[in-house]
């Protein structure tokens, strides 16, 4: 990533108000970007917006990604150069029970984005956010490509799969390679891991579960132990979805594609280690115990082959997990000890573009 890029870009972030569009807002921020965000409001409390002083560094619009007037005039006012599309209903257990909700947001929400973009014509690049849940998964134990199908059991991923059909269907018809010089967009699709970090207050999410457990002096309860997930912290992908946009500013449409951006296969753990060395990091007797209620189906294996961006953009981690925890630690830590979380949060950003990809 080239930092001196994103000085004085207009970049229009969606979803801002969550945790993963928090990362990405602040850290645009300290880059220098003119940052414009749209979302409701903070989906938990207390949620990484506020407790980061996000909102203060920049232009936050309160809106619904559903709402295809409010989005488009936002975008027709603020003309950016770039667009993060991050906003969206991003829980499996709940869009069991509210797929209407679910489906509405993730597909429909795109498909006002990208419309948005059609009309007023001033982007040059749209990164669409989606999930490495958007895949068929299949339950094998290697890496799904870029090109494997799309597809989903419950209606969070169903709904991931279809907005990357939706991404496709744009690119195909409006924003086209042949047709650049007319439209001048580049339109791609990312899927990232599972992304973990501090401010994360989501509900049925591994690490705030642990984190509320340990907090309460309660024993974590675990659904899944065995299941599988590429692990990385947050500032991996948004690392590669900037190194991407950068690359898409000069390459139109030869970059407007779907990328995995994920960890190393090492660091694709089961849920019971992360469980085990995080309670263990944490001390002061945190403990796990298995959930033995009926779930709602989750799948067992799932990782990602990131070849392509590691070909490509020259992306890799930097993290490996046992480093990630920690900083999460390092942050919880500091949250409960009242200490400065846009300082702690800018901090381990700078920390971050310091290390060397390994």
């Amino acid at each position: 990533m080239n930092a001196e890029f994103w000085r004085g870009k207009r970049v229009f972030v969606t979803g801002h108000t969550g945790f993963k569009g928090s990362w990405l807002a602040l850290w645009l921020q300290q880059l220098g970007a003119e940052v414009v965000g749209y979302a409701l409001t903070p989906p938990t409390n207390p949620s990484l917006f506020d407790v980061a002083q996000v909102g203060d560094g920049m232009m936050s619009i309160e809106g619904d990604v559903r709402d295809l007037a409010s989005l488009q005039d936002a975008i027709a006012t603020h003309k950016p150069d770039i667009i993060f599309h991050m906003a969206a209903q991003p829980l499996v257990r709940y869009s069991y029970a509210n797929p209407v909700e679910t489906y509405a947001t993730n597909v429909m929400g795109t498909v006002h984005l990208l419309e948005a973009v059609r009309q007023t014509g001033n982007t040059r690049v749209v990164v669409n956010i989606t999930s490495d849940k958007c895949y068929e998964n299949r339950e094998w134990v290697w890496g799904y490509r870029e090109n494997e199908a799309m597809g989903g059991h419950d209606p969070y991923s169903n709904s991931k799969g279809c907005a990357e059909l939706v991404a496709s269907a744009y690119r195909n018809s409006y924003f086209g390679h042949n047709t650049y010089h007319e439209h001048g967009v580049g339109l791609a699709s990312v899927r990232a891991g599972n992304v973990i970090g501090g401010g994360d207050w989501a509900g049925d999410r591994l690490i705030p579960d642990i984190i509320r457990a340990i907090i309460a002096g309660e024993s974590v309860l675990i659904r899944s132990p065995n299941a599988i997930r590429p692990w990385q912290h947050v500032l991996e992908p948004l690392n590669g979805y900037m190194t991407l946009a950068e690359q898409m500013w000069d390459s139109g449409t030869d970059d407007a594609e779907g990328w995995n951006f994920g960890p190393n296969d090492s660091d694709a753990r089961p849920v019971s280690w992360i469980t085990e060395k995080l309670t263990q990091l944490w001390g002061d007797g945190a403990s796990w115990q298995l959930d033995t209620n009926v779930n709602p189906h989750e799948a067992t294996y799932l990782k990602l082959d990131c070849s392509k961006a590691k070909s490509r953009l020259k992306w890799a981690p930097k993290l490996d997990l046992a480093t990630t925890l920690d900083w999460i630690v390092e942050w919880y830590r500091a949250y409960i000890g009242e200490e400065n979380m846009h300082q702690m949060t800018v901090e381990q950003i700078r920390r971050y573009e310091a290390l060397k990809s390994f």
